[in-house]
């Protein structure tokens, strides 16, 4: 069973940092692109970043580089988003998925249930 668990939101001020956590079981891991995404309430789901296990590739969103780092832990099976410098606009439902063949990523790939980021001003 394919299984994304995601840790490490919650409540942080403006400058604050969060490291989130994707922890994943039940498929190949070395071989996968991970990547993470962002949802806030009335808005469209969007890419944060990714990174391809297998060739070590990363990918930004223009609105987090150069504050956000992705990493990945294959011992841990664990991929990691490093927040720097957050900013309210940064608040959201923070999601990751598993993709074999991407990017891109797809609804019919595997998703974690997400966990919420708060950025109080």
């Amino acid at each position: 069973e394919v299984q994304l668990v995601e840790s490490g939101g919650g409540l942080v001020q403006a400058g604050g940092s969060l490291r989130l956590s994707c922890a994943a079981s039940g498929f190949t891991f070395d071989e996968s692109a991970i990547g993470w995404f962002r949802q806030a309430p009335g808005k469209e789901r969007e890419g944060v970043s990714w990174l391809i296990n297998r060739d070590g590739r990363t990918h930004y969103a223009d609105s987090v580089k150069g504050r956000f780092t992705i990493s990945s832990d294959s011992a841990k099976n664990t991929v990691y988003l490093q927040m720097n410098r957050l900013k309210p606009e940064d608040t959201a439902v923070y999601s990751c998925a598993a993709s074999p063949q991407g990017p891109p990523f797809t609804d019919d790939d595997y998703w974690g249930q997400g966990t919420q980021v708060t950025v109080s001003s």
